[in-house]
C-alpha cells in the first residue's frame, strides 16, 4: 500500500503573509502577544523535538480571529464540521481558535493537521491532542507578557516533560478561571485527564 503524504513546506514567505495579516487584524497588544507566543512556541518546540517553524507559525496565527464579531466566529468555526457546544454558543469568543484554523486552511491553504489542531485547540485544549497543540496551548498561557511568567517560572516549567508542563499550566488556568467565576469547558477536563 502506498501512503501519499500531503506535505506543505513552512517557508518564510508564508510566515510573513500570516504576520502581516495578524498585524492588520489584531489590536496592537494582541499582536505583541502573538509574537511572544510564536517565539515561546519556537523555543519550546526546540526543547521537545518538534519542528520550530511549525510552532512559530501556529503561535503567530493562534489569535488571528480573536477580534472577529460573534456571527463571523460562528460561521468560520462551523466550517470544520465539528459540533459547537452549548458553552461555545453562549460565548462565541471561545471559537476564535477553531475559526483561525479554518482561516489558515481556506485562505492560506495550510493543510498540516498538527498546525491546524494546535491553532484550533489552543483555548480549551482537547483529549489526545498532538505535541504541537500542547506546546501552543501552554505557550499562549506562559509567554513572557503574562503577569506570572517570570524567567524563573518558565525555566522551572521547561525542565518538565511536555505532558507534565501542560498539566501544570492547565491546572493553573483552571484555578484562575474558577477564581473569576467562569465556567470550565468539559473538553478542558477531558484534556486534563488525558495528560495525567
Amino acid at each position: 500500500m502506498i501512503i501519499l503524504l500531503n506535505y506543505m513546506e513552512i517557508n518564510s514567505e508564508l510566515i510573513e503573509q500570516i504576520r502581516k495579516y495578524a498585524l492588520s487584524a489584531e489590536k496592537p497588544e494582541r499582536y505583541a502577544h502573538s509574537i511572544r507566543v510564536a517565539e515561546t512556541a519556537g523555543l519550546m518546540c526546540g526543547l521537545y523535538g518538534i519542528d520550530a517553524k511549525k510552532g512559530y507559525l501556529a503561535g503567530l496565527a493562534h489569535d488571528i480571529c480573536k477580534d472577529l464579531d460573534d456571527a463571523s466566529l460562528l460561521t468560520l468555526a462551523s466550517c470544520d464540521k465539528m459540533p459547537i457546544s452549548e458553552l461555545e454558543q453562549k460565548r462565541p469568543s471561545l471559537l476564535h481558535g477553531r475559526a483561525a484554523a479554518q482561516k489558515l486552511k481556506l485562505d492560506y491553504k495550510i493543510d498540516d493537521e498538527d498546525i491546524l489542531q494546535a491553532v484550533a485547540c489552543h483555548t480549551l485544549g482537547g483529549e489526545g491532542i498532538c505535541s504541537l497543540a500542547k506546546v501552543i496551548y501552554a505557550a499562549d498561557k506562559i509567554e513572557p507578557g503574562r503577569p506570572q511568567s517570570s524567567e524563573s517560572y518558565r525555566l522551572a516549567l521547561f525542565i518538565k516533560p511536555l505532558n507534565e508542563l501542560c498539566l501544570s499550566v492547565l491546572e493553573e488556568n483552571i484555578a484562575y478561571l474558577r477564581s473569576k467565576g467562569k465556567q470550565i469547558a468539559p473538553s478542558t477536563f477531558r484534556f486534563k485527564e488525558s495528560l495525567k
